[in-house]
C-alpha cells in the first residue's frame, strides 16, 4: 500500500490549493481516506475525511466551508481542495487510508500514511 500526497506549496492568505493523494496497492473501495496536517511545534490534526464506498465527507469545524474533499476512482486519487487559506493553514498535510469503508477522525485508526506536502500561507 502506498500514498502519495502532493501538490502543496507557497500561497497568499485567500488564495487556493488543491492536494491531491494517489494510492495504489489496494481495493479502493474498501479504504477511508484521511486528511490531516502538523504545523511546526503542534501536534497533529485532522483535517478532513472520506469513506471511499459511498463517498461521505466529514470535515473538522475549523475548515467547513472553506475545504472539499473528493473521490475520483478511476485514478485513485483522493483530493483536497482548499479555499479561502488563512496563515493558521500553514502544515505539512498528510494523507491517510483505513481499512475501513467507514472514515475515522482517529488518526491512530490510519494503518497507511503519505510522505506529506507542505502548504504555506503567507499574510
Amino acid at each position: 500500500v502506498q500514498l502519495q500526497a502532493s501538490g502543496g506549496g507557497l500561497v497568499q492568505a485567500g488564495g487556493s490549493l488543491r492536494l491531491s493523494c494517489l494510492a495504489s496497492g489496494f481495493i479502493f473501495d474498501k479504504y477511508a481516506i484521511g486528511w490531516f496536517r502538523q504545523a511546526p511545534g503542534k501536534e497533529r490534526e485532522g483535517v478532513s475525511f472520506i469513506d471511499s464506498a459511498d463517498g461521505n465527507p466529514d470535515y473538522v469545524d475549523s475548515v467547513k466551508g472553506r475545504f472539499t474533499i473528493s473521490v475520483d476512482k478511476s485514478k485513485n486519487t483522493v483530493y483536497l481542495r482548499m479555499n479561502s487559506l488563512k496563515p493558521e493553514d500553514t502544515a505539512v498535510y498528510y494523507c491517510a487510508a483505513t481499512k475501513s469503508t467507514l472514515a475515522t477522525r482517529h488518526a491512530s485508526w490510519y494503518e497507511f500514511w503519505g510522505q506529506g506536502t507542505l502548504v504555506t500561507v503567507s499574510s
